[in-house]
């Protein structure tokens, strides 16, 4: 099977089971909108909060993908499973933290200044999604381990089943249904945890009965913490998580600074988040995809092989990349209308929407390489690009462009902009810059030095 074949596969089955996973959100969003402006506002800081938490967590596990795929190719079948076992321990200190931080959401609010009204449904939310954090880890890593092995179908399977239990489950426990009392967006958090529960169950079962899984031994009795081990881990794990969370929290916390513009501009920002967060699965699974191939061939000893996949990977990412902006700038006054049947609402999202056509462009190209860098183990670089660009002239462009343009009227004579897509247009040209940087990076390394020490 061709090079290009195999990726496509990889990536098409890998994104069926992401967009099912997206779809909890985007239904979830279309539910709250449906509840009311307010549950959508709800729902918008709630889930900004979480996912910031939970993306962090979870690029700690995702980066051991070019580890375990490496492991694979050089057929040492014992090691991975061992590794597989380690990995438990950085899975139950990230719990650990990730709990915490969601049942005190607390400074989040105060700090970006979010409404005092919306502060008791935003911690009632996050009190059930701490609870979901533990099965949403394990499933990750169950699913993370799958992508590296090339069987991502056994997750997407998972992935897509469960949407027909989410769905049915976030509408019944928010409006009410016979004699059950509506619970409002907060039953969409408590349909999340059964969700979750189930997947990470299943997971767990076939881990335990499919032949497939045999030879990695992975049942054996947890070895103690190899704390040399771990530290190799958390020296790739730590900056691949770090990098993740400044990556999704500079698009995250837009939110939470939109939130102190109105209701309506909170609800229509969501619905433009939700809509980049959707076409973002698109790069995410030729990421996976393009990595799984590049740390196997790298495992297997083949440097060129790897460099063909990861070309590949970057290649269909942009080709892609153009073909969903393009539909999302021709259809974007009609996705916005399926959203919400506020007209205010469906409006502004519409010119949003426009923005994100541009973002998603940038996007696409930069997380694909970020992935592919992870094979050679260059993560520093990577978290710094992300800290200065996303973070400086994304998010705090944005957030200065909105609320305080004195600290930028010494450069230049700009108006204030108190409007969402001032945020959408600092964060676009942000993303810009980072592609254009982390793709000279990825043709410096793979056309011109071999692979950094392997982690294992």
């Amino acid at each position: 099977m061709s090079e290009l074949r195999t990726i496509s596969r990889h990536a098409g089955t890998v994104l069926v089971g992401q967009l099912a996973i997206m779809s909890f959100g985007v239904a979830d969003t279309i539910i709250a909108g449906r509840h009311s402006p307010h549950a959508l506002a709800v729902m918008s800081l709630a889930s900004s909060i979480y996912i910031s938490i939970y993306v962090a967590l979870n690029g700690m596990l995702q980066a051991l993908l070019p580890v375990w795929a490496e492991l694979h190719g050089g057929n040492r079948h014992a090691e991975l499973g061992r590794s597989v076992r380690q990995s438990l321990y950085i899975a139950a200190a990230a719990a650990a933290v990730g709990i915490a931080g969601l049942l005190f959401p607390d400074p989040w609010l105060s700090w970006t200044q979010v409404p005092a009204e919306l502060w008791p449904d935003v911690r009632a939310y996050l009190r059930v999604l701490a609870l979901a954090l533990v099965p949403s880890l394990l499933f990750r890593m169950y699913s993370t381990l799958n992508q590296s092995l090339g069987y991502p179908r056994l997750v997407t399977w998972l992935q897509a089943g469960a949407l027909l239990v989410k769905i049915p489950l976030s509408v019944v426990w928010t409006f009410g249904a016979f004699d059950l009392q509506g619970m409002g967006v907060v039953g969409c958090a408590w349909a999340t945890l059964v969700v979750n529960t189930l997947m990470m169950l299943i997971g767990l079962w076939l881990l335990k009965t499919q032949d497939i899984y045999r030879a990695y031994r992975l049942w054996q009795r947890p070895e103690k913490a190899q704390w040399p081990v771990l530290r190799q881990y958390l020296r790739l794990g730590i900056p691949a998580g770090l990098s993740i969370m400044v990556e999704v929290t500079s698009f995250t916390l837009m939110a939470l600074f939109i939130a102190r513009l109105g209701s309506v501009a909170s609800a229509s920002h969501q619905i433009a988040a939700s809509m980049a967060a959707v076409l973002y699965m698109v790069p995410l699974a030729l990421g996976i995809a393009s990595s799984a191939r590049t740390g196997f061939w790298l495992g297997a000893g083949d440097s060129d092989r790897a460099r063909q996949a990861a070309s590949m990977g970057i290649g269909l990412a942009i080709s892609a990349a153009l073909v969903c902006a393009s539909v999302l700038l021709l259809g974007r006054e009609r996705i916005a209308h399926a959203f919400t049947n506020d007209p205010l609402v469906a409006q502004a999202a519409a010119v949003w929407l426009g923005w994100v056509a541009l973002y998603h462009v940038a996007d696409a190209v930069q997380a694909v390489c970020a992935f592919l860098l992870r094979c050679y183990r260059i993560t520093i670089a990577p978290l710094l690009i992300y800290t200065a660009f996303l973070w400086g002239l994304g998010l705090y462009g944005g957030y200065l462009w909105a609320y305080d343009t004195s600290a930028l009227n010494g450069l230049m004579n700009w108006a204030a902009r108190p409007s969402v897509d001032a945020f959408w247009i600092s964060s676009s040209l942000a993303l810009i810059a980072v592609s254009l940087m982390f793709g000279a990076l990825l043709w410096r390394v793979i056309s011109g030095r071999n692979p950094t020490a392997k982690v294992h």
